[in-house]
Order: structure tokens, then C-alpha cells, then sequence
């Protein structure tokens, strides 16, 4: 048997929130002892490298959740944060579209949110619009979001790494967590053991099975939903200003929407298509027979029961195969562009949902389980990406520093 690591705190997990989560650690305590775990090779491998880059400004969320208040500020931090050292961003703002009646209101209560929220929102008329976005078409109104902008969430992950790694944070990549030893001890998928003040459980993916190791995510499960853009490849820039639909808000997806990224390429997406096992990126590339049972059995309670309308759900994502369909959703919020255009698909991307085996629910909003020995990060979904820095913060001030004072 191998020697036991000691570390004062042990992250499984070297996405962006096990390194903010690192990073607040190193800010309040720098003499102490900070491992990370990490089964790829290197940082950013699953949903905080495969995100769409959007820096959002925090509108979508009702006033009273976690994601309300953490995207406001982590849009804010974040800017300031690539501003600061010079990480590319594309300040490019959004416009959210309306197509009949129905979804003015629903413009009017995104504004409302936003300005409930304190966000920079505002309500434009079709002429405004066509200043801040000529190509953007909408019905009567639009919301107008300044401070939305897009980054390259690779570069920042990796910069927010490097700069954790020069300060003494330890880094094991491709090394796992396998099983728990103890409540301060776990061992790798290396067999070395690692033992830990406290463990702070930040898997994504795998988050939930790590957490009912040590009597928690009882209530949950993670089921993965896979999101794709579509790439616009012609010379021309139709677009420069980020357009959305007005979504659904009794569901945590945004709608195929319109994104400028930071090197401004178009693109269109994302989809939600459910996915049949946690990494089922590509083909059969890490396909897991006993994930596949699992997320089969729920997905047919879902269907079955028709939670949050699961059934049309289903059927519209898996309709987006359909790049004819998947493009004709877009073209109708502008003016005009070329459909042959989009032709290239991007890397896909999984996103770890959690679901309320008891409701049938999927979370909307940040769920955190823990005690003096471990913290699990159990939903973290968009826009953590966004909410990263503020997120971190909130978690070390009320599930790590208040079990220590």
C-alpha cells in the first residue's frame, strides 16, 4: 500500500468551480495544504471547457435563488477578472426576441427579474434594436443586456490553474476518485490514498455517486443532457450582438439562441438532447452499460409521467438532429443570413443535471450538500461558468469556514 497524502482540504475535481472553490481556499488561508484530484489529463476537460463562453448578466432567475445573485456578481468579477489579466473577452451584449404576444410578456417579466436581481436590463422598442443589433427581428420589443459578453472559458480555467499551481496548490491529473476509505480518506483510481481535513467533492458528472458514498445526493441523481452548436463558416458577419428567444422558464434550458463568440464566430444552439450515459460525447466513447440502465429507468419515469413536459421535450431536442429543422429555429429571430452557412458542428458538451428522484424535478437552481468532513457540489449547471467566483465564495463561507471558526 501506498503512502497516505495529508492535505488540509482535498478537491476531487479540476473544472472551474474545484478551482475557484481552490482558489478562495489559497485567498483566506494560504499556509495550508491544497490537493486536486483530477481523472483527464489536464483542467477543463468536461462542461467548464465545452460551455458556450457566455458571461451572463443574470435576468433569467427569480429573485430569491443562488443563481440570481451569484451570476450578477460573477458576471461583474469575471470581466473584471479577464480584464485584469488580459484574457480575451467580446463584450458584444445580447438582445432576448420576442415572436407574438406571448412572449412580450415574458420579455417583460425577464426585465422584471433583472431589475428585481439588479441587473443592467432594459426594455427597447424595434427601432432601438436595429441600432444595437440590425439583423435582430422581434414582435414590438426586445430586452437589451449591456454587460453580457463572451470568453474563452478554456483560457480563463487554465489561467485561474496556473496561477493556483504557482502558489502551491498540488495538482494530480489522471488520478481520479475511486472509493471512500473514511470520512477524511479517500483512495485514487491510482490506488494512493489521500487523507484530508475536509474533502470538497466538485466531480460534475460523477458528482452525485461520490456524494452517496459518504450519505448524501439521496434524493438525487445526475442525468446528462447534451448540448451542440452549430458553426456559421462563411467570410461574412451577419450577426454581432448575441440574440436569444425568450425561453421557457418552467424548464432550465434557454432555447436555441444566436452566440458571438470571443474569436466572433457565429454560432447557433445549443441543443438538450438526453443523453444515454454521464460521457456519451461521441459514439460509443466511454459508454458505461450500468449509466446507461440508470438514466434509462429515470428517463421513462419522465416519460411516463410526463414531468416538465418531458415527452415534447424529448421529441423537439432529438428533432435538432435535423440541421434543416436545428437552423430554421434561429432564422426565425433575424432579418436574414445565409442557412448554408452553418455547417459545422462544435465539440459537444455535457451538461450534469440533477433530478429530484422523489418530484421528478430537475433543479434549476445550485444544490450543495455537506457537514464538517465533506461538501458536495451536486448541481452546478448554467451559468456556473458565470457564477464561479461568487459561487466559491459562498461555499467556503457557509460549508468550510463555519465548521472551522
Amino acid at each position: 500500500m501506498s503512502n497516505i497524502v495529508e492535505s488540509d482540504y482535498l478537491i476531487i475535481g479540476a473544472g472551474i468551480i474545484g478551482l475557484a472553490i481552490a482558489k478562495e481556499l489559497h485567498l483566506r488561508y494560504p499556509e495550508r495544504r491544497i490537493i486536486v484530484l483530477e481523472k483527464e489529463s489536464k483542467v477543463a476537460e468536461h462542461s467548464s471547457g465545452r460551455n458556450s463562453g457566455v458571461l451572463h448578466a443574470g435576468f433569467y432567475y427569480t429573485a430569491n435563488s443562488l443563481k440570481a445573485k451569484f451570476t450578477r456578481d460573477g458576471n461583474r468579477i469575471l470581466t473584471k477578472y479577464c480584464d485584469d489579466n488580459n484574457l480575451r473577452i467580446n463584450k458584444c451584449h445580447k438582445v432576448v426576441v420576442a415572436s407574438d404576444e406571448k412572449e412580450l410578456e415574458g420579455i417583460y417579466e425577464l426585465e422584471r427579474r433583472g431589475k428585481v436581481n439588479g441587473v443592467n436590463v432594459r426594455i427597447i422598442d424595434e427601432e432601438e434594436l436595429a441600432t444595437i443589433e440590425p439583423n435582430a427581428k422581434t414582435y414590438k420589443k426586445a430586452l437589451y443586456s449591456p454587460d453580457t459578453s463572451t470568453v474563452d472559458p478554456v483560457e480563463i480555467t487554465t489561467h485561474v490553474f496556473n496561477d493556483m499551481q504557482s502558489k502551491g496548490v498540488q495538482f494530480y491529473f489522471k488520478e481520479g476518485y475511486h472509493q471512500k476509505i473514511d470520512d477524511h480518506t479517500v483512495e485514487s483510481t491510482l490506488g494512493n490514498r489521500y487523507h484530508a481535513n475536509k474533502i470538497i467533492n466538485c466531480a460534475g458528472l460523477y458528482a452525485d455517486k461520490i456524494a452517496r458514498d459518504y450519505g448524501y445526493s439521496e434524493d438525487y441523481v445526475i442525468i446528462p443532457f447534451k448540448g451542440i452548436y452549430l458553426k456559421y463558416t462563411k467570410e461574412d458577419k451577419p450577426i454581432k450582438t448575441n440574440i436569444y428567444p425568450v425561453p421557457n422558464l418552467n424548464n432550465p434550458f434557454l432555447g436555441v439562441h444566436y452566440t458571438v463568440t470571443v474569436d466572433n464566430i457565429i454560432k447557433i444552439g445549443p441543443t438538450a438532447i438526453p443523453a444515454f450515459w454521464r460521457e456519451n460525447y461521441k459514439g460509443l466513447s466511454r459508454f458505461s452499460f450500468s449509466e446507461l440502465l440508470t438514466i434509462l429507468r429515470y428517463e421513462t419515469k419522465l416519460f411516463l409521467n410526463n414531468s416538465f413536459n418531458f415527452r415534447s421535450l424529448a421529441y423537439e431536442e432529438l428533432h435538432k438532429y435535423n440541421k434543416k429543422y436545428f437552423v430554421s429555429l434561429a432564422t426565425k429571430m433575424v432579418k436574414q443570413i445565409d442557412v448554408d452557412g452553418f455547417n459545422q458542428w462544435s465539440k459537444p458538451g455535457i451538461r450534469a443535471q440533477l433530478l429530484n428522484i422523489k418530484t421528478l424535478e430537475l433543479l434549476q437552481d445550485f444544490v450543495v450538500e455537506g457537514d464538517t468532513k465533506t461538501v458536495h457540489v451536486l448541481n452546478a449547471v448554467s451559468p456556473a461558468f458565470t457564477s464561479s467566483f461568487p459561487f466559491a465564495k459562498w461555499v467556503v463561507d457557509h460549508y468550510i469556514e463555519k465548521d472551522e471558526v
